[in-house]
């Protein structure tokens, strides 16, 4: 069995392909529990992000698994498998290890060294673990993936060489609003990348910040986290707020538009002077590509970010190197223990068989010399079994090596 990585992301397809293969929710449950019980396949996980989504499986078959998850990734997400197939990458064996522990650190991201992806990893090993579709090799393969990125971000620089997403993106805000320290901010959504936008805002220090939800609740709790002062509303009231906010910031699980353009212009947006921005950061996209054409307003998508990952490798290659290094060391250090692992059987079994022929000889030499002590019988077993242990230790050591 080995392991195999089928994926697509933000570097091999466009967004708009990865949206429609992207999957949450039950519609994750549902993936995962098929590509486990798909023909070749003995474990499985699944990484799906905003600009990633890769399939984790133990296989005893490469073309067979290869097809398998190809087939059932392209019946998931509507797109015809001639189509699909253009955009896949397939990483097997020593290769998939190395894809795993370079998308932990950041390597693989949009934006180089965002931190993020570990806990993305994360919930994809524990979705596994509690479904049952984990097996000892990617349990050891994620757990170790997690803690290479770890390391990688605490050893060097690579989360200060490429900023999140929202910071990016709030950038990118400032650049067409000016500083965003006056700014009036509307979030819209209350998940993990929803948490990062209000606490990065926070940061900066907007004058404030709307969190709109469709469960109260969780608004109610990301906006009492914020450093700076915050309200909760429900998402039925994004219009009602839409006439103060400088900036909007969007990325719900919905899977339609959540803002239109003429909804927007509704709200007298584009009509009022009033300049405006928009940062959608979902998957699928929340927000109307056609609210640009309304006067004062600009509007960034995940599309718009690829730059970031140019810009990040220029600003810091020195750190960006130093993560690779690293990735190499462990990816070494992982397969020479998997490898070693995969012999142990072998060479119990050997140590073992000696061991039957040892007592075997032993037995057949009482037969014969029936006078024999039993101190002189003590150091006659004892020597032999010194000098099958001193044969074996040599190629036991080799089998391990090789």
């Amino acid at each position: 069995m080995s392991v195999l990585v089928v994926g697509l992301s933000h570097r091999s397809a466009p967004v708009a392909m990865l949206e429609r293969a992207s999957v949450s929710g039950d519609e994750l449950v549902k993936l995962l529990h098929e590509v486990h019980d798909c023909a070749h396949v003995g474990e499985a996980a699944i990484v799906s992000t905003c600009n990633r989504v890769e399939v984790y499986a133990v296989v005893d078959k490469f073309h067979g698994g290869v097809s398998g998850i190809s087939d059932l990734l392209s019946r998931h997400s509507g797109i015809p498998l001639e189509d699909l197939s253009h955009h896949l990458y397939v990483h097997y064996e020593d290769r998939a290890v190395q894809h795993a522990f370079s998308v932990a650190c950041g390597l693989e991201s949009m934006v180089v060294g965002e931190a993020q992806i570990l806990g993305q990893i994360r919930q994809a090993f524990k979705l596994a673990q509690e479904r049952g579709t984990l097996g000892r090799e990617l349990h050891d393969l994620l757990q170790q993936a997690l803690r290479v990125g770890k390391r990688a971000h605490h050893e060097t620089g690579i989360d200060k060489v490429g900023a999140s997403l929202v910071s990016v993106g709030l950038e990118v805000a400032a650049s067409h609003l000016g500083p965003l320290e006056d700014a009036r901010a509307l979030v819209v959504g209350a998940g993990a990348m929803s948490g990062l936008a209000v606490a990065t805002l926070g940061r900066i220090g907007v004058r404030e910040i709307v969190v709109a939800n469709r469960t109260r609740e969780r608004a109610e709790r990301l906006a009492e986290s914020a450093p700076v002062p915050a309200r909760a509303v429900d998402l039925s009231a994004v219009d009602a707020e839409l006439a103060g906010a400088d900036l909007v910031v969007s990325c719900t699980g919905a899977t339609g538009l959540v803002l239109t353009a003429d909804r927007l212009a509704a709200q007298g947006v584009g009509a009022d002077g009033r300049r405006r921005f928009f940062l959608d950061l979902a998957l699928p996209h929340d927000i109307d590509p056609a609210v640009r054409r309304l006067d004062g307003v600009a509007l960034a998508g995940l599309d718009d970010l690829r730059t970031a990952q140019e810009t990040a490798d220029a600003i810091g290659p020195e750190a960006v190197e130093a993560v690779r290094r690293i990735v190499r060391d462990e990816v070494a250090v992982f397969l020479g223990a998997a490898r070693a692992a995969a012999v142990a059987p072998t060479v119990v079994a050997l140590r073992s068989k000696a061991a039957e022929v040892v007592d075997a000889e032993l037995a057949r030499l009482s037969g014969r010399l029936p006078e024999l002590d039993e101190r002189a019988r003590k150091e006659i077993a004892q020597t032999v079994r010194r000098v099958v242990d001193k044969l074996l230790h040599a190629p036991t050591v080799r089998v391990k090596e090789l």
